[in-house]
Formats: C-alpha cells, sequence, structure tokens
C-alpha cells in the first residue's frame, strides 16, 4: 500500500524509499514485530479467557506435557495478524505472487483455526477429521497451483527447474500441477507435525522462510538470475516482503511461546505457515529446494509415516514416539536441548539450500 507513495516522489526525495524492496521489507519486519509485541498479551489473556482448558493435551504423549495443561492455543492469530497487516501496508498489491501466497497462507490458516476450535471447544485432541482436512487442502493447492502456472513466464509454467543443474528444465505438463499440489499440501502438514514442543517449529520457520525470500529476491532480479545461472521468475522479488514480515510476526510470537510456552500455535500457525512455505517454493520454482531448506520438516513427517506403515505390518514401533522430536523426548532428552538442536539443523540445511544458488 505504502508503495503507491512513489507516486509523489520526483526521484530525489524521501518517498523515493518506497520504490525499493529491500527498505519495504525492513518496514515490513519492524511493523510486523511491533504488532507482536503489542498485541500478544492481550492476545494470549483473551485466548485464555475464550478458551478455559486450553489445547488438549494427549494421554499417550510424553509424561511431561501435562504440565503444560491450561496453555491457550491459536497463538498462530498472532502472526497471521501481524502478518497481513504489514504485508498489506508494505507490498505492492499488484503483484500476483504476493496474493498467491497470501491466499494459500490463509486459507490453511482457516483449516487450521477450525481445526483448533473444534478441539478447544469439544476438549478433544480430535478436531477436524484428517481426510477433511486433506481435502480441503488440496482443494486450495490445486487453486494456488494452476493460478501460479498461469502467472508464471510461458518458457516457466509446468516447468520443473532442478537446483545445481544450469539452465535444466524438465516439463511436466499437465502433471506438474499435481506436483505443485503435493509440495503445498506436504509442506503445510510436515510443519504441522513439526508443532509439538515449545518454540519448536517457528524457528525452523523463520529460517526456511528467511532462505526462500533471499531465493525469491534473486530469482526475481535478472542481474542475479543472469550472473547465478537462474531461472528469471519477473515479480517474485516482492515475496521478500511477505517473509520480512513472517519473520517479524514470528519473533513477536516467540517472545510468548518460548519456553515455558504462554501460548501455543496450534493449527491455525503451523498450517498456515507450512502452507506458505510450500506456496513460495512452487511460485520461486524451487520446490526440490525447499525439501532441503526444510529438510528438518521432512523428516519429521518422514518419521510418522514410517512409524504408521511399519506398525501396520509387523505391530512393532521403529521410534519410542512420532513425530521424532517425541522419539527424543521418551529417550529422555530435555526439551529445550531437543529445541535448539532441531535449531541448528535446520540452520545447516538452509545454508546448504542457499549453496545451490551458486554450485552450478
Amino acid at each position: 500500500m505504502l508503495y503507491w507513495l512513489t507516486g509523489l516522489s520526483d526521484g530525489g526525495d524521501v518517498f523515493n524509499l518506497f520504490r525499493y524492496i529491500t527498505m519495504r521489507a525492513g518496514g515490513a519486519f519492524f511493523t510486523a514485530l511491533i504488532f507482536g509485541f503489542i498485541f500478544g498479551r492481550p492476545l494470549i489473556d483473551f485466548l485464555r479467557r475464550r478458551q478455559g482448558k486450553g489445547q488438549p493435551i494427549r494421554e499417550d504423549g510424553p509424561e511431561s506435557h501435562f504440565a503444560k495443561a491450561g496453555t491457550p492455543t491459536m497463538g498462530g492469530l498472532l502472526i497471521l495478524t501481524a502478518l497481513l497487516t504489514s504485508t498489506l501496508l508494505w507490498a505492492r498489491l499488484d503483484n500476483p505472487y504476493v496474493w498467491i501466497v497470501l491466499f494459500v497462507t490463509f486459507a490453511y490458516g482457516a483449516i487450521g483455526f477450525a481445526d483448533d476450535y473444534s478441539k478447544v471447544s469439544k476438549a478433544s485432541t480430535a478436531g477436524v477429521s484428517g481426510r477433511m482436512r486433506l481435502l480441503l487442502g488440496f482443494i486450495i493447492a490445486l487453486i494456488a497451483s494452476v493460478w501460479a502456472a498461469y502467472v508464471h513466464p510461458d518458457e516457466l509454467s509446468n516447468q520443473l527447474a532442478l537446483p545445481v543443474f544450469k539452465d535444466v528444465l524438465i516439463d511436466f505438463g499437465i502433471f506438474y500441477i499435481p506436483f505443485a499440489m503435493f509440495v503445498i499440501v506436504g509442506a503445510a502438514n510436515s510443519v504441522n507435525l513439526t508443532d509439538g514442543l515449545d518454540g519448536l517449529a517457528i524457528m525452523p520457520v523463520m529460517v526456511a522462510s528467511g532462505t526462500l525470500g533471499v531465493i525469491a529476491y534473486v530469482v526475481g532480479r535478472v542481474d542475479f538470475t543472469e550472473y547465478l545461472g537462474l531461472h528469471y521468475v519477473p515479480g517474485t522479488g516482492e515475496l521478500l516482503i511477505f517473509v520480512a514480515a513472517l519473520i517479524g510476526g514470528g519473533l513477536g510470537f516467540l517472545w510468548y511461546n518460548a519456553p515455558p510456552a504462554a501460548v501455543f500455535m496450534g493449527d491455525t500457525g503451523s498450517l498456515a505457515l507450512g502452507g506458505a512455505l510450500g506456496a513460495i517454493a512452487v511460485v520461486t520454482k524451487h520446490e526440490i529446494v525447499l525439501g532441503i531448506v526444510g529438510g528438518l520438516f521432512v523428516v519429521e513427517a518422514l518419521s510418522v509415516i514410517i512409524q504408521v506403515l511399519y506398525f501396520k505390518r509387523t505391530g512393532k514401533r521403529v521410534f519410542l514416539m512420532a513425530p521424532i522430536h517425541h522419539h527424543y523426548e521418551k529417550k529422555g532428552w530435555a526439551e529445550p536441548t531437543i529445541v535448539i538442536r532441531f535449531w541448528i539443523i535446520s540452520l545447516i540445511l538452509a545454508l546448504i539450500g542457499l549453496a545451490t544458488l551458486k554450485l552450478r
């Protein structure tokens, strides 16, 4: 919205600053951060009054989690409202990629909100059925994937770009849409599975989104793409503002989610943020790199899949409990130890993902 102030500029005044994506990204970051600090405590107090007993705790979960009874959930509302406010304020609203990512983020946030509301209102861990969540998730991903394919340049539409290999594109044709849908749905549910400990999910989400934000900025500049041998996707640089707002809102939330958490993110936040990562990867043509940058989420999801399949075949478990962060809890690792070590892993994977920009 503030971008339109550039219309008042003669090229040498303060209004000219709003032309620069990096300047507006900084503004979005601080807007979302301050928003989180100002409205975090009032929101938590409101959620505590409305939810009473807070998020239901799984009876078969780690024993240490019973001490968290009464902690309110739906803290993702703080991130999403900060994110929406900052993005609408600082981003160019004529950019289709911004709207695609916003659509996916808030549509998945709505699914998560319905799930959280069902759990809290019924005092049950069941929530919305998994089939319904997946069905709605795939419908949202279908809309976003078709939308992205439509606005991509003709030479990139329905193409899969490979990292490391210069100028290599694989024409998926009509199969690109199902592939992109899988990326978005998979990212959303993988982050959702990771959100099981205080502060565990939000930091890797910020690290992964920051990495994808850099990638979005780079592939949106023809000079950078020519130098690095990347595929140029005009307009994606504007997503850096969305990412900066997400990081600012995420830090504001982490202030209250740090152990011991005063509020949980809930599916409201985890599904929305995971969907955002998937959508950014699709519109920037870096779907495979997301698997590297978000490798922690991939491992969390795979641990659940392996556990379920192996148990159905043998009646035995590979892990003491899935997702894998609960396995380490059962092994006696302290919660902060698990969280911080997983943060370190996410940082390492992000650096590897960034390295693919140059290794060509």
